[in-house]
């Protein structure tokens, strides 16, 4: 194994020579492979790595990846939904700078991503799962991905061959088929594997495997589980608590006369069957005595908890997968293995699920990184990142330079020195949404490491033009219950939250509003689409 002191001479040799293709191939053997495990709405609160929020069941395989490498306890999105954030990813740049606002938005087939740039230089890419970006994957050698959201079970996967059905839960699948590439790739390359789950996604449908976890287990209810919203005047108008807004028989199962034929349709006879007799006892109980009121309120959260957490273990499970087979093909020591997810979620904060907000919950993401070699096993970091870092932090590691001016930056730094911050780090992160789905209202913010404040600069009704700007002390209040913008004995710190918040956005360059109030993204050739959108 390279000492870290090698792997710096090595990146420091590469990264000054700026080669491609060709010219790397004396250097191939000494380049990172890099394997990137994506997951949908998996949050850190389900990560037992994190030691973040309730107790819940431990992620063994997640845990590994941190124990062997570094977690970064400060990640965050910069918008928190599935197209946007997946966009910055690939691009290393904020949503008003990548082209997709919302979930309307389509990946310009010629945008710059670091799966391109690395293809360029000599690596063998492949992806396989989700892309939810609805145009075709480019620069890649091999790729599979679901059509939009994708389906948990017999999902159809569209590649450059064309689109197969395959029997089975999304997330073994995708893994079977990452696994299969791994074992037959070009190995005269160094590769780049995106591995790309729709789990833990709503609705929430865990494999037959896993149906059976936490049946006897009661979790922790959040302490804001019932929350009042008090001095929060958007967040009370929203539509994605777990009292009004979770379906009983889509999200939890909760079947009434034919609704699960419908809810279950995408199911075979034999997982059907399954399905119905995992929750039948439970169901059954359910209807002989209803509950009511916060008791119903309680009874969903469970349900709930129980069937995301069921995904999570089989994302988990299937983590354990790739890492036996790295170990297996001996590629471990010379790979980059990267878990991270498109966004945080909610589970039962405010008496919410989802996503969307600023509120640190959906906000903050997993990030954690292996590099054996480069990053001291076990450590953490406490330095804010954002994904804009993924696309240069990658591409340094492999000795590229980015040829396109990206927002992010390396992590490198980070990674080679125990998680400690240069002086110069950055102390603002910067967010903003647009998408106005589940009723969350569009706004921005900047977060530093001890405050944040939020904009809401589209307000729908006067209460919330009376309350525009939201501030909240992380320190002494880190669940974001009180707004403190309104106490007079805030105001300074308030005046220069907002100071901060024009200048966070003007180094950002989003000054243009036009970028997003035109939230539908061009559209391109019929063949760039990995299904031709419908006529209008």
């Amino acid at each position: 194994m390279m000492t870290l002191a090698h792997r710096i001479l090595v990146l420091i040799a590469l990264i000054a020579s700026n080669c491609v293709n060709s010219e790397f191939a004396n250097a191939d053997e000494e380049r990172p492979n890099i394997v990137f495990l994506f997951s949908d709405d998996l949050t850190t609160q389900a990560i037992s790595a994190y030691h973040y929020g309730l107790d819940l069941p431990p992620t063994p395989n997640l845990d590994r990846i941190a124990k062997e490498g570094m977690l970064f306890e400060n990640s965050f999105c910069g918008n928190s939904i599935c197209t946007p954030s997946r966009a910055t990813v690939m691009t290393g740049l904020h949503s008003h700078k990548n082209g997709i606002v919302n979930l309307s938005g389509a990946l310009d087939p010629e945008s710059p991503t670091w799966p391109k740039r690395l293809h360029q230089s000599g690596y063998t890419t492949a992806i396989f799962g989700k892309w939810h970006m609805k145009t075709k994957p480019q620069g890649f050698d091999a790729w599979e991905v679901f059509s939009g959201q994708g389906n948990y079970y017999n999902p159809d996967l569209h590649g450059p061959n064309g689109s197969r059905r395959i029997e089975g839960h999304s997330t073994d699948i995708v893994t079977d088929i990452a696994l299969d590439w791994l074992e037959n790739r070009d190995k005269t390359k160094p590769f780049a594997l995106m591995i790309q789950h729709k789990a833990p996604h709503r609705n929430w449908k865990p494999s037959i495997q896993e149906l059976e976890l936490y049946r006897d287990i009661t979790f922790p209810e959040p302490s804001s589980l019932f929350d009042d919203y008090e001095g929060r005047v958007a967040a009370s108008n929203h539509k994605m608590g777990i009292d009004s807004d979770m379906t009983m028989a889509s999200d939890l199962m909760m079947f009434d006369g034919d609704q699960a034929k419908n809810v279950l349709s995408r199911l075979t006879p034999q997982q059907r069957d399954a399905y119905l007799a995992a929750f039948e006892s439970e169901n059954t109980e359910f209807l002989a005595n209803p509950p009511t009121g916060k008791e119903l309120v309680r009874w969903k959260y469970q349900r709930y908890m129980k069937n995301y957490l069921r995904c999570v273990a089989g994302v988990d499970r299937n983590v354990g997968r790739v890492l036996d087979k790295l170990d297996s093909l001996n590629l471990n020591e010379n790979t980059i293995v990267v878990y991270c997810a498109d966004q945080g979620f909610y589970l039962g904060e405010h008496g919410w699920f989802d996503k969307r907000w600023a509120y640190e919950e959906s906000l903050k993401m997993p990030l954690i990184v292996r590099w054996p070699g480069m990053v001291k096993p076990g450590t953490r970091s406490a330095a804010m990142v954002q994904n804009i870092d993924y696309a240069p932090t990658l591409l340094e590691a492999a000795g590229v330079k980015t040829d396109w001016p990206v927002q992010g930056i390396s992590l490198l730094p980070l990674l080679s020195n125990g998680g400690v911050a240069p002086d110069d780090w950055r102390k603002t992160i910067y967010y903003r949404y647009i998408d106005r789905g589940h009723g969350v209202a569009q706004h921005s913010a900047i977060r530093t490491n001890t405050h944040k404040l939020l904009h809401f600069d589209q307000p729908r009704n006067a209460a919330e033009e009376a309350s525009i700007w939201e501030l909240y002390d992380l320190q002494n209040d880190p669940q974001e219950m009180t707004n403190l913008a309104g106490d007079p004995a805030q105001a300074t710190k308030l005046e220069s939250m907002k100071q901060l918040y024009w200048e966070t956005r003007k180094r950002y360059d989003d000054t243009d509003e036009s970028l997003w109030t035109n939230q539908r993204t061009r559209r391109f050739d019929p063949e760039d689409y990995i299904v031709p959108p419908r006529r209008r």
